[in-house]
């Protein structure tokens, strides 16, 4: 009899287990960068350093897996999967894809946290779609996800530097006034990241533009 009633439930669950079950969303939060002691600290990988951030709010452990570290958090009835892709950067979206797919993600539960040339620095900007803006990263995800519509998370790295040195600028670290900047900023962004989660974007853009 307990047989035939643990198999109706599962074909047929009670309203109030079904909304338990869609409570429980799971998203994807993408931190860019390359890997590589010579690339920590730099402006181009201060998506890793805001997922770093976020991870070490909760206490989460980084684990080396297929095409990334990934470390796992709960944001109340969220769960978080936080991801710093081992491809380097241009070759982004083999990790976001993979990892989309893996864990069953739906494209508006994506959240790429990326830097920013056109915004200065520590400016916090989430957007629910758009062009690449020529950064690589952004420009492989899009190529491999088929679309431009995903969410971003794009924080200011400022671009102080003469005509034709850009590679070298965003593959420079910060200074220290930048630093202090960045140390008040990055949680911010994970409480961004946080609210994208519980609330949806649009409440994350409302309240953390520009913050």
């Amino acid at each position: 009899m307990n047989i035939i009633k643990n198999l109706l439930s599962l074909l047929f669950p009670s309203k109030k287990e079904a909304e338990e079950e869609n409570t429980d969303m799971k998203y994807l939060i993408v931190g860019l960068g390359n890997i590589g002691p010579e690339y920590v600290g730099t402006r181009h990988n201060i998506g890793f350093r805001i997922v770093d951030e976020l991870a070490q709010s909760a206490g989460a452990q980084w684990e080396d897996k297929r095409y990334g570290f990934i470390a796992r958090m709960r944001a109340k009835n969220a769960q978080l999967i936080l991801l710093k892709p081992s491809t380097y950067m241009n070759l982004s979206g083999n990790a976001v894809r993979y990892w989309m797919q893996q864990e069953k993600i739906e494209l508006q539960n994506l959240l790429v946290v990326v830097d920013d040339l056109s915004l200065p620095v520590g400016t916090i900007r989430m957007k629910q779609n758009g062009s690449a803006g020529g950064h690589n990263g952004l420009k492989h995800i899009a190529q491999m996800l088929g679309t431009e519509g995903y969410n971003r998370l794009k924080f200011g790295i400022g671009n102080d530097y003469p005509k034709g040195a850009q590679v070298d600028f965003v593959l420079s670290k910060f200074s220290p006034e930048d630093e202090s900047i960045i140390e008040k900023k990055a949680p911010i962004c994970a409480d961004a990241i946080k609210a994208f989660a519980l609330s949806g974007m649009q409440f994350a853009m409302c309240n953390y533009n520009n913050k």
